[in-house]
């Protein structure tokens, strides 16, 4: 192993990637979320304007009670996030369980504040509302694209040293790695196999300064000294962004208990490792 550079000049070396428009909102992602329940919100469309809204509900209720059943997106929430509230009755529910009955639906309706919403036009269609929603809940995938966007750059630089690696690859396909992890099961970005070493590789970015953040050194100290525990392996810890400026203490910790870390600008140094394993 090469000799590793001062956690100062490490830390000095993070940077900021670039970024372009796209990043900001997957527009494709929202148009084909909005594609699987456009139906049944331009059949919600009839509670628009409806005064007398109990009426209605009943009225749409006998037409096509599956039409309700994805009123949850129009507080902002999906199916599969299991959100829940508390009914009239004392009684904790899921979000879309109240869609089963025109009693509960009126209950979700008039409690959610939705109701002075459908009467007034405040919304004037459900499915165009419900794009600004999703292009709302998009911004939660702003993490996963980043983190895409820093592999993307590593595979760029592995690919222009012609280094072979795998991608993705599940801890479970790993037997020796799998049993010292037990039920800490994880996917490694990258796995690098040299003549004598396997590096299992992970990759993130830490744009913003969120308190997650200043979590993470610990737990892949622990996943390092687990794996490197293992004859013929290592744990390999590739991050970088400015978002390590609030906890640079905590990353120094792991710089020193950590053999491999590296960010993009000292990503050379483990290249030229794995060239030289390569070789032997």
């Amino acid at each position: 192993m090469m000799q590793k550079i001062d956690f100062t000049v490490f830390f000095n070396k993070m940077t900021e990637i670039k970024i372009g428009l796209s990043y900001y909102t997957n527009f494709q992602k929202v148009i084909d979320n909005i594609k699987t329940i456009s139906m049944r919100l331009t059949q919600l469309n009839y509670l628009v304007g409806q005064k007398d809204m109990r009426k209605a509900v009943e009225e749409l209720w006998e037409e096509n009670p599956k039409a309700f059943s994805v009123m949850g997106i129009l507080l902002a929430v999906r199916k599969n996030q299991h959100k829940k509230a508390w009914g009239r009755d004392g009684n904790e529910y899921l979000v879309y369980n109240f869609f089963d009955s025109v009693d509960h639906i009126m209950e979700f309706i008039e409690d959610s504040g939705l109701i002075t919403v459908l009467q007034d036009k405040h919304i004037k269609n459900l499915v165009d509302y419900v794009f600004g929603v999703e292009a709302g809940l998009d911004t939660h995938g702003r993490k996963n694209r980043i983190g895409e966007i820093m592999a993307s750059k590593v595979a760029m630089l592995f690919d222009n040293a012609g280094i072979d690696y795998e991608r993705e690859v599940q801890s479970k396909k790993l037997p020796a790695i799998s049993s010292v992890l037990k039920k800490d099961s994880k996917r490694f970005d990258f796995v690098i196999s040299c003549p004598n070493k396997k590096y299992l590789v992970e990759v993130n970015y830490y744009g913003t300064q969120g308190s997650k953040v200043t979590e993470i050194p610990r737990s892949y100290m622990d996943v390092a000294k687990k794996i490197n525990s293992v004859d013929g392996y290592e744990f390999v810890w590739i991050t970088d962004g400015t978002g390590w400026k609030m906890a640079k203490e905590q990353l120094n910790e792991a710089y020193d208990e950590i053999p491999s870390i590296y960010n993009l600008s000292t990503l050379q140094d483990f290249i030229d490792e794995i060239l030289q394993n390569s070789e032997k």
